[in-house]
C-alpha cells in the first residue's frame, strides 16, 4: 500500500513536501531512459589529448567552466532557502549556472533570495514563475520583483499542465499564458527562457516561443523526476487513481531534443530530464541542446547521507565528475571541443 503523504504534510508546508518526495523511489518516471537509445559512435585514435578538451562555454553573457547549470529544484521556505544558498556556492566555485525554484511563495511571504547574488557574483542566476501566475492580473509585477530579488540575469517561466491538474491545489485555467510571456519578453529588463517541469515541449511550440521572443526553451522531458507521481503521492487515498493513466504521461527528453533542434537549429534548447550522468549529458548536447540542466542528482548529491545535514563538498565533487565524463565521451568520439562532437557519428534506435 503507498504511503498517504497527504495525511501528515498540510498543504501550507507544499514546497517543503516536494523536496521530500522528489528524492523518493515513488518520484521516478516507469520508463526506459531515452538516452540509453542514442549510442554515440567509437573513436578507437583519437588523436587528442584528453586533458585537452575544451568545454568551456558561453551563457547569459557569463564563462562557464561546461554546458551545465543546476536546475530549478525549490524556493518559498527557510528549509529551500538554505538548499539554494548552498547551491549557489557550489555554482559559483564549480563555475556553472543556477536556476532557483519558484519564487511566487518567497515573494509573498518575504522570504527574499537577494543573498544568492553575493554568494554567486560570477555566474548566471536564473529566477522562476510559474506561467499561470505570469498570465494573472499582476503577473508582470511579480515576474518583475522575482527579477529584482534575486538580481536575475534570466527569468525562467515554468509551464507544467500536467502537475498542475494532479496538484490538489492546482492550477487548471491555462488561458492567455502564451501572451503573458510574450508581454513578459518585451516588458522585463533581462531574457526569459520557457520550461517545463518533466512532460516536454513538442517542437512547434518550442518555436511559437521563439518566434515570440523567448530567449531559451528548457525541453524537460519525460525520463526524470515525475511531478504527476509527485503530486498524486500528496492526494488523499482513493482520489489519485483517476490520474493512474497519466503517470507517465509526456514526450521522452531526446525525442524533444532531437525535434526541436531541428525545427529551431539556430535557438538556445536546454535539456533536462533524466540526465543520469555525464555521458547523458553529453548525449544531450549531441543531440541539439545548447545547455544541460540539473536538478534531482544535484539535490539528491546535496542532501548526502544525513537527514538535515548538507553536503556541499559532495555536490562539488558529482559536477566535477560529470565534467570529466562529458569530456570523456568527446575523447572517445575524437573530438576535441563541444563544436566537433555536434558533428560526430551516432546511432538512435527506436522502441
Amino acid at each position: 500500500m503507498s504511503k498517504d503523504y497527504s495525511e501528515e504534510i498540510p498543504a501550507h508546508h507544499r514546497k517543503d513536501a516536494h523536496l521530500d518526495l522528489a528524492m523518493a523511489p515513488l518520484a521516478q518516471t516507469n520508463m526506459v531512459n531515452s538516452f540509453d537509445r542514442l549510442r554515440l559512435a567509437h573513436c578507437a585514435l583519437p588523436e587528442i589529448a584528453l586533458n585537452q578538451i575544451d568545454l568551456a562555454s558561453q551563457f547569459l553573457g557569463y564563462s562557464l567552466s561546461a554546458p551545465l547549470f543546476i536546475g530549478a529544484m525549490t524556493g518559498g521556505t527557510p528549509r529551500a532557502d538554505g538548499i539554494n544558498a548552498a547551491l549557489a556556492e557550489v555554482a559559483q566555485a564549480q563555475r556553472i549556472g543556477l536556476a532557483v525554484g519558484s519564487q511566487r511563495a518567497g515573494l509573498q511571504n518575504g522570504q527574499s533570495l537577494r543573498h544568492m547574488r553575493a554568494r554567486a557574483p560570477d555566474i548566471p542566476l536564473i529566477g522562476n514563475l510559474g506561467g499561470v501566475q505570469l498570465a494573472s492580473a499582476n503577473g508582470l509585477e511579480l515576474a518583475q520583483a522575482a527579477v529584482d530579488d534575486l538580481q536575475a540575469d534570466a527569468l525562467a517561466i515554468h509551464i507544467n499542465p500536467l502537475q498542475e491538474a494532479v496538484q490538489p491545489e492546482g492550477e487548471t485555467d491555462w488561458r492567455g499564458v502564451l501572451a503573458a510571456i510574450e508581454a513578459a519578453v518585451q516588458a522585463l529588463p533581462v531574457p526569459v527562457i520557457v520550461k517545463e517541469v518533466g512532460a516536454g515541449i513538442q517542437a512547434p511550440l518550442v518555436k511559437r516561443l521563439f518566434d515570440v521572443g523567448v530567449r531559451a526553451v528548457d525541453v524537460a522531458g519525460l525520463g526524470g523526476t515525475n511531478w504527476a507521481r509527485i503530486e498524486a503521492a500528496r492526494r488523499p487515498n482513493g482520489s489519485e487513481a483517476l490520474f493512474e493513466p497519466f503517470m507517465d504521461w509526456g514526450i521522452p527528453t531526446l525525442d524533444c531534443l532531437l525535434q526541436a533542434s531541428k525545427a529551431c537549429p539556430d535557438h538556445c534548447v536546454i535539456a533536462s530530464g533524466g540526465v543520469r550522468h555525464g555521458l547523458d549529458a553529453a548525449k544531450a548536447l549531441w543531440a541539439g541542446a545548447s545547455m544541460v540542466s540539473l536538478a534531482g542528482p544535484m539535490l539528491k548529491a546535496l542532501s548526502g547521507e544525513n537527514a538535515g545535514t548538507l553536503e556541499p563538498d559532495t555536490l562539488a565533487g558529482m559536477i566535477a565528475e560529470w565534467r570529466q565524463q562529458v569530456a570523456l565521451a568527446l575523447f572517445l568520439t575524437g573530438a576535441k571541443d563541444l563544436e566537433t562532437f555536434r558533428r560526430c557519428e551516432a546511432e538512435i534506435t527506436r522502441l
